[in-house]
Protein backbone atom coordinates (compact mmCIF):
# COMPACT_ATOMS: atom_id res chain seq x y z
CA UNK A 1 0.00 0.00 0.00
CA UNK A 2 1.42 3.44 -1.18
CA UNK A 3 0.99 6.09 1.99
CA UNK A 4 1.02 8.81 -0.30
CA UNK A 5 -0.83 7.66 -3.32
CA UNK A 6 -0.88 8.96 -6.79
CA UNK A 7 -4.10 10.13 -8.31
CA UNK A 8 -4.79 10.94 -12.52
CA UNK A 9 -6.37 13.95 -12.22
CA UNK A 10 -7.27 13.36 -16.26
CA UNK A 11 -9.15 10.07 -15.60
CA UNK A 12 -9.76 8.93 -12.05
CA UNK A 13 -10.11 5.82 -11.34
CA UNK A 14 -12.52 3.76 -8.54
CA UNK A 15 -9.31 2.52 -7.31
CA UNK A 16 -8.19 6.41 -7.50
CA UNK A 17 -10.68 7.67 -5.59
CA UNK A 18 -10.55 4.84 -2.94
CA UNK A 19 -7.09 5.09 -2.50
CA UNK A 20 -7.26 9.10 -2.02
CA UNK A 21 -9.98 8.81 0.34
CA UNK A 22 -7.99 6.66 2.30
CA UNK A 23 -4.79 8.80 2.24
CA UNK A 24 -7.49 12.01 2.97
CA UNK A 25 -8.99 10.62 6.00
CA UNK A 26 -5.55 9.61 7.40
CA UNK A 27 -2.63 12.32 6.58
CA UNK A 28 -4.29 14.36 4.13
CA UNK A 29 -1.93 14.28 1.41
CA UNK A 30 -2.01 12.90 -2.42
CA UNK A 31 -0.36 13.31 -5.41
CA UNK A 32 -1.74 14.42 -8.86
CA UNK A 33 -0.60 13.17 -11.90
CA UNK A 34 -2.09 13.88 -15.79
CA UNK A 35 -2.42 17.60 -15.00
CA UNK A 36 -0.63 18.46 -18.20
CA UNK A 37 1.46 21.31 -16.78
CA UNK A 38 4.77 20.13 -16.95
CA UNK A 39 6.47 22.57 -19.59
CA UNK A 40 5.21 25.57 -17.53
CA UNK A 41 6.38 24.04 -14.45
CA UNK A 42 9.64 23.61 -15.93
CA UNK A 43 9.59 27.74 -16.36
CA UNK A 44 8.43 28.40 -13.10
CA UNK A 45 11.50 26.45 -11.30
CA UNK A 46 13.52 28.14 -13.71
CA UNK A 47 12.66 31.15 -12.61
CA UNK A 48 12.11 30.65 -8.85
CA UNK A 49 15.71 29.82 -8.49
CA UNK A 50 17.38 32.44 -10.10
CA UNK A 51 15.34 35.10 -8.34
CA UNK A 52 16.21 33.15 -4.73
CA UNK A 53 20.15 34.02 -6.33
CA UNK A 54 20.19 37.84 -6.55
CA UNK A 55 21.20 39.89 -3.72
CA UNK A 56 20.14 42.13 -1.28
CA UNK A 57 20.07 45.07 -4.05
CA UNK A 58 17.15 42.62 -5.55
CA UNK A 59 15.23 41.27 -2.24
CA UNK A 60 15.93 44.57 0.06
CA UNK A 61 13.14 46.80 -1.95
CA UNK A 62 10.49 44.15 -1.86
CA UNK A 63 10.47 42.97 1.91
CA UNK A 64 7.62 42.99 3.57
CA UNK A 65 6.75 45.39 6.36
CA UNK A 66 3.95 46.47 7.90
CA UNK A 67 2.39 48.34 5.48
CA UNK A 68 3.23 45.47 2.70
CA UNK A 69 2.15 42.12 3.80
CA UNK A 70 3.83 40.52 0.57
CA UNK A 71 6.74 40.09 -1.23
CA UNK A 72 10.24 38.72 0.36
CA UNK A 73 10.77 37.65 4.01
CA UNK A 74 13.43 35.56 5.62
CA UNK A 75 12.47 35.65 9.47
CA UNK A 76 8.91 33.76 9.22
CA UNK A 77 7.91 32.14 12.39
CA UNK A 78 6.06 28.67 12.73
CA UNK A 79 4.40 27.91 16.07
CA UNK A 80 6.71 30.58 17.87
CA UNK A 81 10.49 29.70 15.92
CA UNK A 82 11.73 31.23 13.18
CA UNK A 83 12.00 28.69 10.20
CA UNK A 84 15.25 28.21 8.31
CA UNK A 85 14.18 29.43 5.03
CA UNK A 86 13.55 32.73 2.85
CA UNK A 87 10.02 32.93 0.53
CA UNK A 88 8.23 35.58 -2.17
CA UNK A 89 4.24 36.07 -1.58
CA UNK A 90 2.28 36.85 -4.45
CA UNK A 91 -1.79 36.83 -4.54
CA UNK A 92 -3.61 36.75 -7.74
CA UNK A 93 -2.29 39.22 -10.07
CA UNK A 94 -5.79 40.21 -11.54
CA UNK A 95 -6.63 41.89 -7.72
CA UNK A 96 -3.17 42.60 -6.23
CA UNK A 97 -1.38 44.69 -8.89
CA UNK A 98 -4.07 47.26 -9.78
CA UNK A 99 -4.32 47.75 -5.82
CA UNK A 100 -0.73 48.05 -5.24
CA UNK A 101 -0.61 44.90 -3.31
CA UNK A 102 2.02 42.51 -5.36
CA UNK A 103 5.47 43.63 -5.19
CA UNK A 104 7.28 42.59 -7.71
CA UNK A 105 11.56 42.39 -8.31
CA UNK A 106 13.62 44.27 -10.41
CA UNK A 107 15.05 41.02 -11.64
CA UNK A 108 14.61 38.28 -13.07
CA UNK A 109 12.38 40.19 -16.66
CA UNK A 110 10.58 37.72 -16.78
CA UNK A 111 9.68 36.75 -13.29
CA UNK A 112 6.34 38.79 -13.26
CA UNK A 113 4.89 37.46 -16.79
CA UNK A 114 5.66 33.70 -15.56
CA UNK A 115 4.23 34.12 -12.02
CA UNK A 116 1.01 35.27 -13.48
CA UNK A 117 0.76 32.45 -15.95
CA UNK A 118 1.79 30.09 -12.84
CA UNK A 119 -1.27 31.63 -11.16
CA UNK A 120 -3.41 30.99 -13.66
CA UNK A 121 -3.48 27.62 -14.02
CA UNK A 122 -2.83 26.45 -10.70
CA UNK A 123 -6.35 28.35 -10.11
CA UNK A 124 -7.73 26.35 -12.68
CA UNK A 125 -6.41 22.96 -11.46
CA UNK A 126 -7.07 23.59 -8.03
CA UNK A 127 -11.00 24.29 -9.22
CA UNK A 128 -10.49 20.42 -11.04
CA UNK A 129 -9.11 18.78 -7.48
CA UNK A 130 -11.87 19.85 -5.14
CA UNK A 131 -13.83 18.22 -7.86
CA UNK A 132 -12.04 15.27 -7.94
CA UNK A 133 -12.26 15.17 -3.75
CA UNK A 134 -15.81 15.93 -3.95
CA UNK A 135 -15.85 12.91 -6.42
CA UNK A 136 -14.02 10.66 -3.62
CA UNK A 137 -16.82 11.88 -0.68
CA UNK A 138 -19.32 10.64 -2.64
CA UNK A 139 -20.87 14.67 -2.34
CA UNK A 140 -24.00 15.49 -3.52
CA UNK A 141 -24.83 17.87 -5.96
CA UNK A 142 -26.10 20.11 -3.42
CA UNK A 143 -22.93 20.66 -1.39
CA UNK A 144 -21.31 22.04 -4.55
CA UNK A 145 -21.65 25.69 -3.33
CA UNK A 146 -20.59 25.08 -0.24
CA UNK A 147 -17.13 22.80 -1.03
CA UNK A 148 -15.77 25.73 -2.96
CA UNK A 149 -12.56 27.57 -3.73
CA UNK A 150 -11.85 31.45 -4.81
CA UNK A 151 -8.86 32.85 -6.34
CA UNK A 152 -9.13 35.99 -5.50
CA UNK A 153 -8.44 34.86 -1.70
CA UNK A 154 -5.97 32.61 -2.73
CA UNK A 155 -2.09 33.16 -3.02
CA UNK A 156 0.89 31.68 -4.15
CA UNK A 157 4.44 31.32 -2.79
CA UNK A 158 7.95 30.67 -3.39
CA UNK A 159 9.81 28.95 -0.79
CA UNK A 160 14.08 28.49 -0.86
CA UNK A 161 15.32 25.89 2.37
CA UNK A 162 19.01 26.98 2.36
CA UNK A 163 21.46 24.30 4.52
CA UNK A 164 22.41 27.84 6.87
CA UNK A 165 20.61 30.53 8.24
CA UNK A 166 19.19 32.79 5.20
CA UNK A 167 19.78 35.69 8.17
CA UNK A 168 22.84 37.71 8.43
CA UNK A 169 24.83 37.06 11.47
CA UNK A 170 24.76 40.51 12.55
CA UNK A 171 20.87 40.71 12.15
CA UNK A 172 20.37 37.96 14.59
CA UNK A 173 20.08 39.44 18.03
CA UNK A 174 16.95 40.52 18.31
CA UNK A 175 15.21 37.11 16.24
CA UNK A 176 13.71 34.16 17.62
CA UNK A 177 15.36 31.26 17.61
CA UNK A 178 15.61 29.06 14.64
CA UNK A 179 13.23 25.80 14.89
CA UNK A 180 13.87 22.30 15.05
CA UNK A 181 12.93 21.63 11.70
CA UNK A 182 13.70 24.02 8.43
CA UNK A 183 9.58 24.36 8.87
CA UNK A 184 7.70 23.69 12.00
CA UNK A 185 4.69 21.55 12.33
CA UNK A 186 1.32 23.56 10.85
CA UNK A 187 -1.80 22.90 9.22
CA UNK A 188 -2.39 25.36 6.26
CA UNK A 189 -5.86 27.48 6.66
CA UNK A 190 -7.98 27.21 3.29
CA UNK A 191 -9.30 24.49 1.29
CA UNK A 192 -6.10 22.45 0.04
CA UNK A 193 -2.76 23.58 -1.59
CA UNK A 194 -1.18 22.35 -4.39
CA UNK A 195 2.35 22.28 -3.71
CA UNK A 196 6.19 21.76 -6.20
CA UNK A 197 8.81 19.96 -4.77
CA UNK A 198 12.11 19.94 -5.79
CA UNK A 199 13.58 16.39 -6.00
CA UNK A 200 15.29 17.14 -2.37
CA UNK A 201 12.81 16.01 -0.63
CA UNK A 202 12.81 16.83 2.92
CA UNK A 203 8.37 17.22 3.25
CA UNK A 204 7.06 14.78 6.10
CA UNK A 205 3.36 14.23 7.03
CA UNK A 206 2.13 12.95 10.11
CA UNK A 207 -0.39 10.08 10.01
CA UNK A 208 -2.24 8.85 13.34
CA UNK A 209 -1.46 5.29 12.03
CA UNK A 210 2.33 5.63 11.18
CA UNK A 211 4.05 8.55 12.59
CA UNK A 212 5.95 10.60 10.35
CA UNK A 213 6.04 8.91 6.89
CA UNK A 214 8.09 11.54 3.89
CA UNK A 215 5.91 12.81 1.09
CA UNK A 216 8.42 11.54 -1.84
CA UNK A 217 9.36 13.55 -4.62
CA UNK A 218 8.28 11.98 -7.78
CA UNK A 219 8.82 13.43 -10.92
CA UNK A 220 5.91 14.62 -12.94
CA UNK A 221 3.38 14.82 -10.09
CA UNK A 222 1.47 17.62 -7.63
CA UNK A 223 1.49 17.53 -4.32
CA UNK A 224 -2.26 17.97 -2.64
CA UNK A 225 -2.42 18.47 0.76
CA UNK A 226 -6.34 19.28 2.23
CA UNK A 227 -6.42 21.96 4.86
CA UNK A 228 -8.26 23.36 8.01
CA UNK A 229 -11.89 24.31 6.15
CA UNK A 230 -12.09 21.34 4.30
CA UNK A 231 -11.39 19.34 7.54
CA UNK A 232 -14.29 21.57 8.79
CA UNK A 233 -16.75 20.69 5.80
CA UNK A 234 -16.44 17.55 6.10
CA UNK A 235 -16.62 17.09 9.83
CA UNK A 236 -13.29 15.25 10.26
CA UNK A 237 -13.61 12.70 7.77
CA UNK A 238 -10.93 14.26 5.82
CA UNK A 239 -8.16 15.52 7.98
CA UNK A 240 -6.11 19.09 7.55
CA UNK A 241 -2.08 17.94 6.84
CA UNK A 242 0.00 18.24 9.73
CA UNK A 243 3.30 18.58 7.68
CA UNK A 244 6.65 20.12 8.40
CA UNK A 245 10.10 20.18 6.75
CA UNK A 246 13.48 18.50 7.87
CA UNK A 247 16.46 20.54 8.12
CA UNK A 248 18.57 20.96 4.63
CA UNK A 249 21.89 19.25 5.49
CA UNK A 250 23.71 18.28 2.01
CA UNK A 251 21.75 20.89 -0.28
CA UNK A 252 19.00 23.28 -1.22
CA UNK A 253 15.50 22.73 -1.63
CA UNK A 254 13.09 24.86 -2.99
CA UNK A 255 9.00 24.41 -3.16
CA UNK A 256 5.95 26.82 -4.43
CA UNK A 257 2.57 26.34 -2.81
CA UNK A 258 -0.81 27.41 -4.23
CA UNK A 259 -2.30 28.11 -1.31
CA UNK A 260 -6.20 27.67 -2.41
CA UNK A 261 -8.55 29.34 -0.14
CA UNK A 262 -12.22 29.84 0.43
CA UNK A 263 -14.16 33.12 -0.26
CA UNK A 264 -12.56 35.68 2.50
CA UNK A 265 -16.44 36.15 3.59
CA UNK A 266 -17.24 31.88 4.27
CA UNK A 267 -18.44 31.45 7.64
CA UNK A 268 -17.22 27.83 7.60
CA UNK A 269 -19.05 25.31 9.56
CA UNK A 270 -19.69 21.11 8.82
CA UNK A 271 -21.68 20.29 5.83
CA UNK A 272 -24.43 18.63 6.63
CA UNK A 273 -24.24 16.09 3.34
CA UNK A 274 -20.96 15.24 4.33
CA UNK A 275 -20.92 14.83 7.92
CA UNK A 276 -21.62 11.59 9.60
CA UNK A 277 -22.36 12.80 12.96
CA UNK A 278 -23.39 15.75 14.91
CA UNK A 279 -20.84 18.65 13.70
CA UNK A 280 -17.88 18.81 16.06
CA UNK A 281 -17.55 22.72 14.80
CA UNK A 282 -19.45 25.65 15.46
CA UNK A 283 -19.81 28.28 12.79
CA UNK A 284 -16.87 30.68 12.46
CA UNK A 285 -15.84 32.88 9.84
CA UNK A 286 -12.62 32.22 8.12
CA UNK A 287 -11.57 35.66 7.76
CA UNK A 288 -10.77 34.97 11.88
CA UNK A 289 -9.07 32.24 11.24
CA UNK A 290 -6.12 33.35 8.48
CA UNK A 291 -6.09 36.94 10.33
CA UNK A 292 -4.54 35.06 12.90
CA UNK A 293 -2.62 32.45 11.56
CA UNK A 294 -0.82 35.15 8.93
CA UNK A 295 -0.45 37.83 12.45
CA UNK A 296 1.39 34.84 13.66
CA UNK A 297 3.78 34.28 10.99
CA UNK A 298 5.23 37.75 12.36
CA UNK A 299 5.90 38.26 15.45
CA UNK A 300 5.76 35.89 18.45
CA UNK A 301 3.02 36.87 20.54
CA UNK A 302 3.14 34.95 23.65
CA UNK A 303 0.71 31.74 22.71
CA UNK A 304 0.10 29.15 19.67
CA UNK A 305 -1.30 30.42 16.90
CA UNK A 306 -4.99 29.82 16.06
CA UNK A 307 -6.34 26.62 15.45
CA UNK A 308 -9.95 25.42 14.06
CA UNK A 309 -9.62 23.50 17.58
CA UNK A 310 -10.75 26.27 18.85
CA UNK A 311 -13.97 26.51 17.51
CA UNK A 312 -14.59 23.07 18.29
CA UNK A 313 -18.10 21.82 20.07
CA UNK A 314 -17.91 20.26 22.84
CA UNK A 315 -18.16 16.57 22.47
CA UNK A 316 -19.92 14.17 24.90
CA UNK A 317 -17.89 11.62 26.72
Amino acid sequence: MDLVPTVDIGDPSTTDLRELDRAASDHGFFLLSGHGLDDMIDRTWEISRRFFATDESVKGPIRRSEKHALGYHDRELTKRRRDNKEVFDYIDPLIGDPRGLNQWPSEPAELHAQLIEFFDEFAALAERTVGLIAQALGAPATSGDELTIDRASSSVRLNHYPIDDPVPVDERDDLAPLGETALGHHTDPGVLTLLLQDETGGLQANSPEHGWIDVPPRAGTIVVNLADAMQVWTNDRYRAAVHRVVPMTMSNRYSIPFFANPPRNTRLAPIPDLADSEPRYREFGWRELIEGRVADNYTDAGAEDIQISDFAMPQPA
